[in-house]
């Protein structure tokens, strides 16, 4: 079993979330993710899943509860510090979010010069990262002049290219070919096979039955099942597990 299995990246206890004066859209969300995991988020159109994904990716603050993530208690955060820990995360946006005026090379290697990354270091890893997802011969080419299949496809590079320490993405091949979704997915298991903790909003069962190691979330109504407290206290992998476990199942 990796190392960092055990070291809990994300803690949400009691969580609620609601907009304006409306209903709860989640409620009592309680779960804690570990560094190192696969997670699948699943549920019905209008279960949460999206909200849930804004409180991972600190674009949304809870209307309850507490949040902490990577040790730190991620709803009192300052917001000085907010750039920082959000280049922490990889985040792929069910509607791509990429910058119009840029390349699809820009476009990807944007984490890294934000980061401070040198220039001769980017080149190298942008190209394979754009060979590896189909788009190499497109690396030039703007938002506008890509399908809806490439540009999700740039957003996902994009997502990935820094490493970061935890991946979240809401329907990630929601719009591509099920032989690249395939692709796709394995990329993002190569990503956590290097640590980086990966949780992917999906309804395609068929990709969730190719990845036997995850854990799956689901979400109804705005409430997160999890009946077996896998989530809490997730089994010790095993060498090879003949079907992912399902929570809520």
């Amino acid at each position: 079993m990796n190392q960092t299995d055990d070291v809990e990246i994300v803690q949400f206890d009691n969580v609620g979330l609601r907009y304006g004066t409306g209903k709860e859209v989640l409620t009592d969300v309680s779960f804690t993710l570990y560094s190192g995991r696969f997670y699948f988020l699943t549920g019905a159109s209008g279960a949460g899943k999206t909200s849930l994904l804004k409180l991972l990716y600190l674009s949304q603050r809870p209307s309850r509860g507490l949040i902490r993530m990577f040790g730190t208690d991620a709803i009192t955060l300052p917001r000085e510090r907010l750039p920082g820990f959000r280049r922490r995360l990889g985040v792929v946006f069910q509607d791509f979010r990429l910058v119009q005026h840029l390349s699809a090379f820009d476009n990807v290697a944007l984490p890294l010069r934000v980061a401070g990354v040198p220039e001769r270091e980017i080149i190298r890893p942008v190209t394979d990262m754009l060979d590896w997802v189909g788009l190499g011969d497109r690396s030039h080419a703007r938002p506008a002049t890509l399908s809806g299949g490439e540009q999700q496809r740039v957003a996902i590079a994009r997502a990935v290219i820094g490493r970061p320490d935890m991946l979240v993405a809401d329907e990630p091949t929601g719009n591509v070919d099920p032989d690249m979704a395939v692709k796709l997915l394995r990329l993002f298991e190569a990503l956590n096979r290097l640590g980086t903790t990966v949780v992917v909003a999906t309804h395609d069962i068929h990709l969730i039955q190719k990845m036997p190691e995850s854990l799956i979330m689901r979400l109804d109504k705005g409430r997160l099942s999890d009946p077996t407290g896998a989530l809490r206290y997730p089994p010790r992998r095993a060498s090879a597990p003949p079907r992912p476990e399902v929570l809520g199942a």
